[in-house]
Formats: structure tokens, C-alpha cells, sequence
């Protein structure tokens, strides 16, 4: 009990036999309010008191994020297997990304700020991390859902840092994929129908024509201050909020089509509608996309 809730209670005991109903009344709802006050004090005291503990400083982290980082020794071990683990991308195609510009941009770039001028030439040597640690910050970032405080231990990076190093480094991501020809979304044309069911064939011999799948990703979103958006947004069947994916892909593994954040309360057949028209307008008679039953069955169920 805090101090001033004991105060109360000693005055409460020597004063009750004196008070009238009337001022009985006034004086329980006195102190209920200042209990109540009390009490939110006490828990905005705690939730100051546990901001401070969930941050990492500098002397909490190796001290130098060019040198002996967990990043610095997965980098140096250009090992596959572990950079598709952590990355999501196999050695030859995070070195592809970065020739293919990101580099010359984190290189020629200056990185965002409040105070200093936008125009200031990069100081590279005072960067803490150079062009590939910041793609594998960002990677790192897209391919799991680890806390803001695993990315500082990995990179030796303060949190403010982390943060800012994020959305730089996905500005360039972005922008350098968008000059790749190999990261184009492309449905398939011509051929590439009968390779592509080639392939499901030769592990699945009864799919014939089956060239793909085709499912829905729910990614959990804050709840909005709008009604509105509130509303859309609610998934009732996972009695929480997101924004609704569907995404198919071709049997090489290769995203062909795909329809992004549409509301969560929208099901996946109906944030499909675009890929269900690229089903009847742009495939093959005789070709399908492999889905689960959320989906509907045949060209008849999808005009």
C-alpha cells in the first residue's frame, strides 16, 4: 500500500465515529476518487519504470558494429544455407542486390535526418554499418517477426539507429527492385504454362495442369482511432485486425500474381477477384492453380 493510501486509512479510523450519514457519504466518495488517483499513478509510475528497461545502450552492446557482430560472422561465412535461413535469399542473389544498385545508393545517399541538411554529402566512415550490413538489417527485418531488440544484438546497433537504418534501407531496397527484371511479378505466358505444370507433374503425376498455388496472408495491424477503418479491418473469424493477402505462385516457387492489403474483414475469395481474371482471360484452357477450400472451384464459380 503506497503511502498515501495509508494516511487515508489511518484518518479514515479515527474520524469514522464522528461523521454523520450525510458526510459519510461525501467522504467515502472523497476517497474513492483519491484511491483511484492513487492507484493510476502508480501504474503510469510502472509503465515509466518498464519503458526504461526495455532498451539496449551502447555499453550494452558489442562496441563496434563493423567488428565481431553475429552479422559481421554470418556475412564472412557466405554460407547458403544460413543466409537463406536468416535472409531469406541465398549468397548469389543478396550479392546480386547489391550490385544491382543498392550499393552506389547507400554509398551516395545521405540517410534522413532532422538535424542536419538533406543535401550533406555521405560520411561513409562514420556509418555504422556499411552497404551489405544495411541489406542485411533489412533483410533480416522482412524475413522474421524477432523484436526490435534481436536486430540490435545481431548488428550492434542502439535502437534509434536500428530504426532509422530500417526505413533507409527499405527505401533503397525498393527502389532497387523495381530496375530488376527477375523481381517482376509476371503471370505467365505462352510456354512457360506447360514447363511450370511440368514440374508439379513430376512430383504430383495426377495435377496435370496444374501450374501454381494461390493462398491468403493476414498481417496483424494496430487497431485505428477511425471507426471506419476499425470496422474493415476486424477479421471476425481471428477475432483481431489485418490487412488480407493472396498471393499465387508458380511451381518454380516465383510469385506471379498477387493482390496486397486489402481489408482483413474481406475474405480470400474476394480479395482474389484480380487473380481470378488473369484465371479466365490470360490461361490456357485446361491450366489451374492449386488452392484450398476458401477458394472457389471451376471457371463457372469464379466469374
Amino acid at each position: 500500500m503506497s503511502d498515501e493510501l495509508q494516511v487515508l486509512h489511518l484518518i479514515s479510523l479515527e474520524d469514522e465515529e464522528q461523521l454523520d450519514e450525510e458526510d459519510h457519504q461525501v467522504y467515502d466518495a472523497a476517497l474513492a476518487a483519491l484511491t483511484i488517483y492513487c492507484g493510476a499513478s502508480e501504474a503510469h509510475r510502472q509503465r515509466a519504470a518498464n519503458r526504461l528497461r526495455l532498451y539496449l545502450t551502447r555499453r550494452d552492446l558489442l562496441p563496434n558494429p563493423r567488428c565481431d557482430t553475429l552479422w559481421q560472422q554470418l556475412y564472412a561465412s557466405q554460407n547458403t544455407r544460413a543466409f537463406i535461413t536468416t535472409m531469406g535469399f541465398d549468397v548469389d542473389t543478396f550479392n546480386y542486390i547489391l550490385e544491382s544498385g543498392f550499393t552506389a545508393s547507400w554509398n551516395t545517399t545521405p540517410i534522413p535526418r532532422g538535424d542536419a541538411p538533406g543535401s550533406a554529402a555521405p560520411r561513409l566512415s562514420m556509418r555504422s554499418l556499411d552497404a551489405a550490413g544495411a541489406l542485411g538489417l533489412a533483410l533480416h527485418y522482412l524475413n522474421s517477426t524477432m523484436h526490435a531488440v534481436s536486430l540490435m544484438e545481431i548488428f550492434a546497433l542502439i535502437p534509434s539507429t536500428v530504426s532509422r537504418y530500417i526505413h533507409f534501407s527499405l527505401s533503397i531496397l525498393l527502389s532497387v527492385l523495381r530496375t530488376v527484371p527477375e523481381a517482376e511479378v509476371r503471370w505467365p505466358e505462352g510456354e512457360s504454362f506447360e514447363e511450370l505444370n511440368d514440374l508439379v507433374v513430376a512430383r504430383h503425376p495426377l495435377l496435370t495442369g496444374a501450374f501454381g498455388t494461390m493462398d491468403g496472408l493476414n498481417l496483424a495491424v494496430q487497431t485505428s482511432a477511425d471507426q471506419e477503418i476499425e470496422n474493415a479491418t476486424f477479421n471476425g473469424w481471428l477475432h483481431d485486425h489485418f490487412v488480407s493477402s493472396v498471393l499465387a505462385f508458380g511451381s518454380t516457387g516465383e510469385i506471379i500474381a498477387c493482390k496486397l492489403n486489402a481489408p482483413g474483414s474481406w475474405h480470400d475469395s474476394r480479395v482474389a477477384r484480380d487473380i481470378y481474371e488473369k484465371l479466365r482471360t490470360r490461361t490456357p484452357e485446361g491450366y489451374y492453380l492449386v488452392t484450398d477450400t476458401a477458394f472457389p472451384r471451376g471457371t463457372d464459380q469464379i466469374k
